[in-house]
């Protein structure tokens, strides 16, 4: 099992307010290397908390994360090390979300070649590799050598999901990658996760377009119901 997530919660303390509240709980789902699985629920349900839990940005007040790592084994990523985490976002696990963060005074031509610069490959390859996948994405070439600040949400969006796919991860996480994206954008998002799939990449994505995850997604995860409502193509009884 490359992702299992186990009766996971999380709680966030309002300190001013004095309260804590639930934002998420008694979450479980699994999947195998190579399964795509979509979270599906209505905003404030909780789906990104569940992303950044398995990025770690947050840490579970409950539960378990197990992740099959290609360094380490099979981990919780609720207790692996600072350094270890670092390790798997440089090399194993990438994140798009819909915004872009990145180091000021930075090209995206950089911000693309650095991703695969820091993974080891060599300056010719992560040139190549940073154009293909800025060509895919269809950032307009004068944009190459421009500073993301002056895109619009749409090309910073293609961006941030051009920096996480061409390091080919083993686990890719997916927050609204399409929210701001045209149709034919949408259509080169689809593309490469269907690519990435094929390549054994495991992926969780939250998708609010439900055209866009027909045929693509193995499961799907409702947070309302807190089952699975569809696998490989069957619909359950929600």
């Amino acid at each position: 099992m490359m992702l299992e997530v186990i009766d996971f919660g999380k709680r966030f303390t309002i300190h001013h307010l004095g309260k804590t509240m639930h934002a998420v709980e008694h979450i479980d789902f699994s999947l195998e290397k190579g399964e795509f699985i979509g979270i599906v629920g209505k905003s404030g349900s909780g789906k990104s908390t569940i992303l950044k839990s398995i990025y770690r940005t947050y840490l579970p007040d409950t539960g378990r994360i197990f992740y099959d790592s290609e360094r380490f084994g099979k981990i919780d990523l609720s207790e692996v090390t600072e350094r270890q985490i670092l390790y798997l976002r440089k090399y194993e696990i990438g994140y798009v979300s819909q915004f872009l963060n990145v180091m000021p005074r930075t090209t995206s031509r950089q911000l693309v070649e650095q991703a695969l610069l820091e993974m080891g490959e060599s300056e010719e390859v992560a040139r190549i590799e940073a154009e293909k996948a800025l060509m895919h994405f269809e950032l307009d070439p004068e944009l190459w050598d421009a500073y993301p600040n002056t895109f619009s949400g749409g090309e910073k969006l293609r961006l941030n999901i051009a920096m996480a796919t061409v390091k080919k991860p083993r686990l890719l996480l997916l927050d609204e990658p399409t929210a701001s994206l045209d149709q034919q954008s949408k259509v080169k998002v689809r593309e490469i996760i269907e690519k990435l799939k094929v390549n054994g990449t495991t992926l969780v994505g939250i998708f609010h377009d439900i055209e866009f995850m027909e045929g693509l997604c193995d499961k799907v995860y409702d947070m309302k119901s807190r089952q699975l409502v569809m696998q490989a193509g069957v619909a359950f009884e929600s």
